[in-house]
């Protein structure tokens, strides 16, 4: 069973950016997605981007297309976010995941345990 570990979090300006990591302890099979979710105070957990393992597709909520990138590293089982242009309303905590699909934020593998997660602050 794959697990995830984030890091990288912390307060940055708005204009600004952050690299968040995604470490994974095991190999992610060729199928699986992988990507990013956030979860601010009383919100919902919701998707942020997405990484194919086994292949180079990307994608992107629309709130953050053209700031935020995506990509992962399969020598070193990592995934990470390159974070451009912070908004406040950026300003989450964010988690990383996996599932079979771009639905892993709200169903990710079965058996995945969710990471603590790494806090992004924006100041404005």
């Amino acid at each position: 069973q794959v697990q995830l570990a984030e890091s990288g979090g912390r307060l940055a300006q708005a204009g600004g950016s952050l690299r968040l990591s995604c470490a994974a302890s095991g190999r992610p099979y060729s199928s699986h997605v992988l990507g990013w979710c956030r979860q601010g105070p009383g919100k919902d957990r919701e998707f942020v981007a997405g990484i194919r393992w086994g292949r180079t597709s990307t994608y992107y909520a629309d709130s953050v297309k053209g700031r935020f990138v995506i990509s992962r590293d399969t020598d070193k089982n990592a995934v990470y976010l390159q974070m451009n242009n912070l908004k406040p309303e950026d300003a989450s905590v964010y988690y990383c995941s996996i599932g079979t699909d771009l639905g892993f934020c709200q169903q990710p593998l079965r058996g995945f345990a969710w990471g603590q997660g790494t806090q992004v602050s924006v100041s404005s």
